[in-house]
């Protein structure tokens, strides 16, 4: 009985948090653009978003990246997920990385781009995390472009929030404002699903595993109770003596 309410409350969770997408909670995508930002091996790019309020966190499923044309012969394209530096006191600044997107290795032509992890990340709830970028080249061999915007009408949803203006190192350097584009935000989203709440997910698998528990019962009476065989008679007739 207990390994069916485990393989229950599996089965029940498993298809709220591997959705494809997931929901949009934040983006600047498909606002004016005001320029763009270079990212290559001497010139990290990251932006940070602050999670919404979801007791459980959420789980993230995709990010997408506007980015416009490359300059020069770039190659070697990476996008990572970090975490807050907490040992920052006063700034929010990028910590380690959490993992490294999936998607187009050389995106060198203006587009929308689509990232996801291989293996599921649990965010945080109210918290700071950034998508960080670099490149294979430095800067003067070619570097790509994430397009940034002055606009402030960004989209967001269930408390999300995101910074203003992206950070920057060289490789080895700690993180400083973007110079290039002053008072300028990248474009990105960010799609999450929402994690169920522990009580929530007990609910679901207590009620699946008592559907199952009525229909094995029922099963079980109706194999119990089955109609008994016609009785065979054989009659005798009284025979009378000669």
């Amino acid at each position: 009985m207990k390994s069916i309410i485990v393989f229950l409350a599996a089965a029940v969770a498993a298809p709220q948090i591997t959705q494809a997408q997931g929901t949009m909670y934040m983006s600047s995508l498909g606002l004016t653009p005001t320029g763009s930002v270079s990212v290559a091996s001497d010139f990290w790019v990251a932006a940070d978003f602050r999670t919404g309020t979801n007791a459980s966190g959420y789980l993230l499923n995709s990010v997408q990246l506007e980015l416009t044309n490359a300059s020069g012969n770039p190659s070697g394209f990476t996008a990572m997920i970090y975490n807050q530096d907490v040992h920052v006191a006063g700034g929010v600044l990028p910590g380690s990385s959490l993992g490294t997107l999936n998607g187009s290795l050389d995106p060198v032509a203006a587009d929308i781009y689509t990232y996801s992890l291989g293996s599921n990340l649990t965010l945080s709830p109210s918290t700071w995390y950034f998508v960080v970028l670099t490149a294979g080249t430095v800067v003067t061999n070619g570097a790509y472009q994430w397009s940034v915007t002055r606009s402030h009408a960004f989209t967001f949803s269930d408390g999300w929030q995101a910074g203003s203006i992206p950070w920057y190192r060289a490789d080895g350097i700690p993180w400083r404002g973007v110079e290039q584009v002053p008072a300028a935000y990248a474009q990105f989203a960010i799609y999450a699903t929402v994690v169920p709440e522990p009580s929530t997910l007990a609910l679901l698998a207590l009620g699946g595993f008592l559907l199952v528990w009525h229909r094995r019962k029922a099963k079980a009476v109706d194999t119990t109770w089955k109609r008994a065989p016609s009785p065979s008679w054989t009659w005798r007739f009284p025979t009378t003596g000669g």
